[in-house]
């Protein structure tokens, strides 16, 4: 038996099958670099998986090696809960250099356990415990992790009256909820949000907070429209709900800015940071408006929450984004590459779709009639025609009418 028949046999045997992609790739890594995995057999691969969450700069890059091994080599505690550390400070200083200017002036950071999910649980926390209320608005699509709060958003829907989160249409082209995509179709978004805070008899009672991708990530790779998160940023201003931001899948410039809510110029109360944000190694943070602390820790989540390898491997990791201009290069490459993949669209009928933003793409493969169903040519801007199912609408090039 060769080593990569007996480690996928015992992987198998021993461990959860809960993720199913990993149990059909025949490959057992052993090396790995850049875009590149070597596996035992000796074959180099690819590597079209590990890069959509944790690797911003692919596997083992040298300068996240070498802020490892200063930490190594250095004899620094590998981890403290909460204690300040020079590793820390440094990570806290490049951290909000980076971010949004009007949350930089005023942010705190709050270190979570190491995954995405302790981010979302302390974020809910923090602005039911500053607001005093417990409702969650949340949005069609998106997977904030896996407490009950955020976790299923194909599940049948509560009474909004004793549902702890409510969900609302997100907007997007190819499944308008409305049916007709574009902007119009972000404009009643925006409305129906509206009318459902402001209305006394929509049974809503007066949430604690709005949670929002800027680009969804599980939904399905779906941009927001600029003019839409902006209206939610007015929205929850004027109505005093803070407003979260998960940057989980979209952070440190993956979508060609360093943060996703740049593109629209939003500035959000709570910023929810994990993944790329350690540089590889398991890391997760909040960052908020210093105007949502009371002196009250909105963070109880047990588990590490010091990892000083993963702070250090993030703050090289942030550094070198920032100083390389690597967002402006998603950008560009990102550009081209949306050029490239939507000209698939006429001559491949499986390809309903081709959506994104920066080096975040989606391709939505689709059964053989499936296509018109699905309004697969709307690409967004001006007015929509109204067509005759969910996303069925045609688009004309035009403004985005939204502020």
């Amino acid at each position: 038996m060769t080593v990569t028949e007996g480690t996928q046999r015992r992987h198998q045997v021993l461990e959860s099958g809960a993720r199913t992609y990993a149990r059909s790739l025949p490959v057992v890594p052993v090396r790995a670099r850049g875009l590149t995995v070597e596996a035992a057999d000796g074959r180099r691969y690819l590597d079209c998986l590990s890069g959509a969450g944790t690797l911003p700069l692919g596997h083992n890059h040298p300068v996240v090696l070498e802020a490892v091994r200063g930490v190594l080599d250095s004899g620094a505690p590998l981890d403290v809960l909460g204690v300040a550390t020079p590793v820390e400070d440094a990570f806290v200083a490049e951290l909000i250099g980076t971010l949004p200017t009007g949350l930089a002036r005023h942010a705190r950071v709050e270190f979570c356990g190491p995954a995405a999910q302790d981010a979302v649980d302390a974020a809910l926390r923090l602005v039911r415990t500053a607001t005093g209320r417990s409702g969650i608005l949340a949005f069609t699509g998106a997977r904030h992790g896996t407490t009950p709060d955020t976790a299923d958003p194909a599940g049948p829907p509560r009474p909004a009256a004793t549902a702890d989160t409510v969900r609302l249409p997100y907007p997007q082209d190819y499944r308008c909820p409305f049916g007709i995509g574009g902007p119009r179709g972000a404009e009643l978004a925006a409305r129906w949000t509206e009318s459902l805070l402001d209305d006394p008899l929509s049974g809503l009672p007066r949430p604690a907070g709005m949670i929002v991708e800027a680009v969804q990530g599980e939904g399905g790779v779906l941009p927001a429209p600029d003019g839409w998160l902006r209206r939610m940023r007015h929205i929850t201003a004027d109505r005093s709900l803070p407003l979260i931001a998960d940057e989980t899948h979209t952070g440190v410039g993956r979508t060609g800015a360093f943060w996703a809510v740049q593109h629209s110029g939003v500035t959000p109360d709570v910023m929810v940071l994990s993944e790329a944000v350690g540089g590889s190694l398991p890391l997760s943070a909040v960052v908020y408006h210093d105007d949502l602390a009371d002196g009250t820790p909105a963070d109880r989540t047990p588990g590490p929450r010091g990892n000083q390898l993963a702070m250090a491997a993030g703050a090289a990791t942030l550094a070198y984004v920032r100083e390389n201009g690597l967002a402006e290069r998603a950008a560009a490459l990102g550009a081209r590459m949306l050029d490239r993949l939507r000209s698939l669209t006429g001559a491949l009928p499986c390809v309903g779709e081709v959506r994104g933003r920066g080096l975040m793409i989606g391709v939505e493969l689709v059964r053989d009639g499936e296509r018109e169903a699905g309004g697969g040519d709307v690409r967004g801007g001006g007015d929509a025609v109204p067509g005759g199912g969910p996303g069925a609408g045609r688009a004309r090039g035009g403004r985005d009418p939204l502020p």
